[in-house]
């Protein structure tokens, strides 16, 4: 018989950022508590596991709480590494980028991103720079079509030279909210 299980929400400490949603019953409760390493239940494995175990992954636990009706919590974090299978800082992370990092990480042979990685951030900012080309020559003189599918090659190029520095787009992300906040240089 399963035990009783609460949601857990996995939120950056620092960032704000969630990460992960995962399971806990009282016996992951318990060692998350015990350890300051947050420990979940495995449903597809029918045990318990804290993260990090095979990956190095830890999340070390700063703040617990539980919601007001006491059926879900909240764990803040300092995460010691992406918090996703993928290699992605978040499991919320936007599909495109779980996919290039996931190819990035596995290396499969015969995929175009690996082997875009494997070339190096040369390679990889050589190719953005050339669909940064195409996507403004798209942009001033073709069709709406047209400029929309040179932009989705610039994004995707934009990732795998993310993938290809071992950056996340987490790292723009947050670059682009502290512009908003008005804690950027009056120049950018």
């Amino acid at each position: 018989m399963q035990p009783e299980l609460y949601p857990a929400i996995v939120q950056d400490a620092a960032t704000g950022r969630v990460l992960m949603l995962a399971w806990m019953d009282d016996e992951a409760l318990g060692r998350t508590r015990e350890t300051g390493e947050a420990h979940f239940f495995s449903r597809s494995r029918g045990r318990l596991w804290r993260k990090g175990e095979t990956s190095g992954n830890v999340l070390i636990v700063e703040e617990l709480r539980e919601d007001c009706d006491g059926d879900a919590l909240l764990l803040r974090v300092r995460p010691a590494g992406p918090a996703c299978h993928t290699g992605s800082l978040s499991c919320f992370a936007p599909w495109l980028w779980r996919r290039v990092a996931e190819r990035a990480t596995t290396r499969l042979d015969g995929s175009y991103v690996a082997g875009l990685v494997a070339a190096g951030p040369v390679a990889a900012a050589r190719k953005l720079g050339e669909e940064g080309l195409e996507a403004a020559l798209a942009g001033a003189c073709e069709s709406d079509e047209r400029l929309v599918a040179e932009l989705a090659d610039l994004w995707f190029h934009s990732y795998v030279l993310l993938a290809a520095r071992g950056l996340d787009p987490a790292a723009v992300e947050d670059e682009l909210a502290r512009r908003a906040d008005g804690k950027a240089d009056a120049a950018a």
